[in-house]
C-alpha cells in the first residue's frame, strides 16, 4: 500500500503528466479560432456591417495576443493562479456576449462589445503562457517538439469544440458562444493544479524518443480522424447517434496520451535517466574557475575567437574554442589579462525584454511574424464571410478545416524545424521562410476563387500559419534565452493583432464593404446615394453582403505579397544567425 502511494506521488509529479494536462488545456484554449463561426451569428443578431465585425475581430486578436499581464503573473505567481485568472476572464467576457446576442441582456455599444470580446479571448493568453512555460522548463532539451505540440493543440481547439457543438445539436446557433464561455473555463479549473514546472528529471531520458513519437502518432491520427468526421458530416446527413459515437471516439483519442506518464510511473522496470553533461570539457579540466567567471570567459571567447573558426568543421571548431577557453581561464587566474564584463549578453544567452528590444534580430522576428501570421489571421477572422461570398452555406466546415491544418502546421513546424537545427545546425527560421512561401500560394488561390480554391487555400494558409507558432517561440528561446521566455514570447505575440488591425480591420473590411456597396447599388440603383454610403459606416444599418470572388480578390493578392516580404525577412535572419546555430547545435553533428 505504501509503495502504491509512493508511485501515485511520482505520477502526480511526472513531467509527462504535466505535458499531457497542458495538451488538454490547449485543446480547449484556441477559442479565438472560432471567431469565424460566431461572427456571422453576432453580425445577424446585432445587425452589424462587415467593418463593425472586423473591429470585433481586431479586439479578439488583441485579446488573443496581448499577454503582458499573463507573462508578468506567470513570473510572480504560481501557474495555477494564472490559469484561474484566464478561466475567469474567459467566462465573463464570452458569457456576457452570449447574454447580449440571445437578448437576455440589453444591447451595448460596439466599443463595449469589443471590450467584452477582448476580455474573453485574453483568457487564452493565460492558458498558453502556463502551458508553454511549464513545457519548456520541464523539457529544455526538446523545445521544438514541445512548443509545436502544445501550440498545435491550441490550433485544433476550433475543430474539437465544433464537433462538441455538433453533438449538442442545438437549433440556437448562439449556444456556440455559450460553449466558448463555459468549456475552456471548466477544463482550465479542473487541471490548473497539475500545470507547473516539476524538478528532478529534466534531462533527456531514453524513453523520451518513444514518448514523443507516440504523441506525434496520436496527433496525426487525431487530425486525420477529425478531417474524416468533418467530411462525412458535410457530405451526408448523419444521425445524432452517429455524431455521439464520433464525439466519443474523439475524447478517447484525447485521453490516450495519459498512458505515457502512467506507464513511466508504474512500470516495474527501473528507468535511469541519461543525464547529459552539464559542464563543458574545459570546465572539467579547470575546476578552479568559478561559475560566474566561467560564464564571463565563455562570453569573452565569442569576442576573441578568430573569424575563420566558425567556418571550420564542427569537431575542429570545438577543439579550437576549448583551447581558447583554457588559455583565457589560465590568463585570468594569473592576472595576465582582465576579462571584461559585458553589459549586454550575446545571442544564445539570457536576455531581458529591454535588452532584446534593441537587437535587430528580435525585430526581424517580430516583423516577419507580423506579416506572416497577420495575413493568416486575417483569413481566419474572415473565413465565414469568404466562404459565404463564394456560395458555401456551411461555414463551420472551413473553420474546422483551418483548425486541423493549423494544428498539423504547428506540430509539423516544430518537428521539421527541430530536424533542421539538430541534424544540420541551420537556423530555425529557414523553415519559417518556407512556411511563408506556402502561405503566399494559399492567398493566391483565395484570390482566384476557382472551384475548390477554398479547400486548397484553407490547407496552405492553415499549415503555414500554424508553423509560425511552433517556430517563433522555439527560435526566440534559442536566440534570447529561457530565463525571461514568458515576457519575450508575449511581446512577440503582439505582432498578431498588429497585423490583423491593418490587414483585416482596414484593408479587408474596407474592400469588402466597398464591393458590397457597389453590388447593392447595382441591385437598387435608385436607393443608394452618398448619404447612405456614409451611414453604412457610421451607424448600425442593414448589413451589407458581398457575393463572388471579387469580395476578397484584392485583399488576398495584397496578403500574398506580404507573405513574400515576410519570407525575405526570415531569410535575412537566417543569414545573420548562422554562426549562432552552428555554435549551439554544431557539436551534435560530430
Amino acid at each position: 500500500m505504501f509503495r502504491l502511494k509512493e508511485r501515485f506521488g511520482l505520477f502526480l509529479n511526472n513531467r509527462w503528466l504535466v505535458f499531457v494536462a497542458a495538451m488538454w488545456i490547449q485543446s480547449f484554449a484556441g477559442i479565438g479560432y472560432l471567431f469565424g463561426s460566431i461572427s456571422p451569428i453576432i453580425k445577424s443578431s446585432l445587425n452589424y456591417n462587415q467593418r463593425q465585425v472586423a473591429r470585433l475581430g481586431v479586439a479578439k486578436d488583441l485579446g488573443d495576443s496581448v499577454g503582458f499581464l499573463a507573462g508578468t503573473l506567470s513570473e510572480i505567481l504560481p501557474l495555477w493562479a494564472a490559469v484561474l485568472v484566464g478561466a475567469i476572464q474567459n467566462f465573463i467576457g464570452y458569457g456576457w456576449v452570449w447574454l447580449i446576442v440571445t437578448g437576455r441582456s440589453p444591447t451595448l455599444p460596439l466599443w463595449v462589445m469589443c471590450v467584452l470580446i477582448f476580455i474573453g479571448t485574453n483568457g487564452e493568453t493565460y492558458y498558453n503562457t502556463a502551458a508553454l512555460v511549464s513545457g519548456v522548463q520541464n523539457f529544455p532539451k526538446s523545445r521544438g517538439p514541445v512548443v509545436g505540440i502544445l501550440k498545435g493543440f491550441a490550433g485544433l481547439g476550433g475543430a474539437i469544440m465544433t464537433q462538441i457543438y455538433a453533438l449538442i445539436h442545438s437549433p440556437d446557433h448562439a449556444s456556440l458562444i455559450f460553449m466558448i464561455a463555459v468549456g475552456p473555463a471548466m477544463v482550465g479549473i479542473a487541471l490548473m493544479f497539475i500545470i507547473r514546472p516539476v524538478g528532478g528529471h529534466r534531462q533527456v531520458r531514453p524513453s523520451d524518443g518513444f514518448s514523443f513519437s507516440l504523441i506525434y502518432s496520436i496527433c496525426l491520427i487525431l487530425a486525420s480522424y477529425l478531417m474524416g468526421v468533418m467530411l462525412v458530416q458535410d457530405l451526408i446527413d448523419v444521425s445524432h447517434t452517429v455524431t455521439t459515437i464520433f464525439t466519443g471516439i474523439l475524447f478517447v483519442l484525447l485521453i490516450i496520451p495519459v498512458v505515457i506518464p502512467i506507464s513511466l510511473t508504474f512500470s516495474q522496470e527501473t528507468r535511469v535517466p541519461s543525464e547529459e553533461a552539464l559542464l563543458s570539457e574545459s570546465q572539467k579540466q579547470d575546476p578552479g574557475v568559478s561559475g560566474h567567471d566561467q560564464e564571463i570567459i565563455f562570453s569573452e571567447v565569442e569576442d576573441e575567437k578568430p573569424k575563420e573558426v566558425d567556418s571550420l568543421p564542427a569537431l575542429e571548431r570545438q577543439k579550437r574554442i576549448a583551447q581558447l577557453q583554457t588559455k583565457l581561464a589560465q590568463a585570468a587566474a594569473e592576472g595576465a589579462v582582465r576579462v571584461k564584463r559585458r553589459r549586454s549578453p550575446h545571442r544564445g544567452e539570457d536576455f531581458t525584454l529591454m535588452q532584446a528590444l534593441i537587437k535587430a534580430d528580435f525585430w526581424l522576428i517580430f516583423f516577419s511574424l507580423l506579416l506572416g501570421s497577420g495575413s493568416g489571421l486575417t483569413v481566419i477572422d474572415n473565413l465565414g464571410q469568404m466562404s459565404q461570398s463564394l456560395g458555401y452555406d456551411n461555414t463551420h466546415v472551413f473553420v474546422s478545416m483551418i483548425s486541423i491544418w493549423n494544428f498539423l502546421g504547428r506540430v509539423g513546424g516544430g518537428y521539421f524545424s527541430e530536424i533542421i537545427v539538430k541534424d544540420y545546425a541551420y537556423p530555425r527560421h529557414a523553415s519559417m521562410a518556407i512556411a511563408q512561401v506556402v502561405m503566399a500560394f494559399g492567398h493566391f488561390f483565395f484570390a482566384m476563387g476557382w472551384p475548390g480554391a477554398m479547400y486548397i487555400g484553407t490547407l496552405l494558409v492553415g499549415l503555414g500559419y500554424g508553423a509560425h507558432w511552433a517556430i517563433v517561440p522555439a527560435a526566440a528561446s534559442e536566440l534570447f534565452g529561457l530565463k525571461n521566455f514568458g515576457a519575450l514570447y508575449n511581446f512577440l505575440t503582439i505582432a498578431n493583432p498588429a497585423g490583423s488591425l491593418v490587414f483585416s480591420g482596414v484593408i479587408a473590411s474596407s474592400i469588402y464593404d466597398s464591393e458590397a456597396e457597389k453590388q447593392a447599388h447595382e441591385r437598387h440603383p435608385g436607393q443608394w446615394n452618398g448619404a447612405s454610403f456614409l451611414s453604412s459606416f457610421l451607424a448600425v444599418d442593414e448589413p451589407l453582403k458581398c457575393e463572388g470572388a471579387i469580395c476578397f480578390f484584392w485583399t488576398s493578392l495584397i496578403l500574398c505579397g506580404l507573405c513574400i516580404v515576410a519570407s525575405i525577412l526570415s531569410m535575412i535572419l537566417v543569414y545573420r544567425t548562422k554562426t549562432v546555430y552552428t555554435s549551439l547545435y554544431g557539436k551534435s553533428r560530430t
